[in-house]
């Protein structure tokens, strides 16, 4: 039995060595105010994008929902009323408090009657 021959392969042709081109960087040949502009107009979206984000999160973390419990908000009401009526009362205590310092002036001004001597 013959076995075939397996012929060599051709030669391979020498390839010309690759030249690398290092092209620069985009922001080296745009102008610098234009790359201010990007990095001012990203700034900017990130804000947009995230400021409402941001407060409800922190709403979330703080407690406080957009509609609130009504009891809770009852409760607020009526201890602003009494915080209301408390001020009115601390404003007649200081009004008294003056009443009474100055009848106390008049009294330690009030001389003593002169006494008759004795028969």
């Amino acid at each position: 039995m013959q076995t075939p021959q397996i012929p060599t392969p051709p030669e391979l042709p020498q390839l010309p060595e690759q030249v690398i081109i290092h092209s620069p960087s985009p922001w080296v040949t745009m102008p610098p105010q234009v790359t201010a502009l990007i990095a001012l107009g990203f700034f900017a979206a990130c804000a947009v994008i995230l400021f409402p984000l941001m407060r409800a999160i922190a709403r979330r973390i703080e407690g406080r929902s957009t509609g609130g419990d009504p009891a809770l908000h009852e409760e607020l009401d009526q201890l602003r009323g009494r915080l209301a009526e408390i001020e009115a009362l601390q404003h007649r205590v200081m009004e008294l408090e003056e009443r009474v310092d100055f009848a106390e002036r008049l009294l330690a001004q009030r001389r003593e009657p002169e006494r008759l001597p004795r028969p």
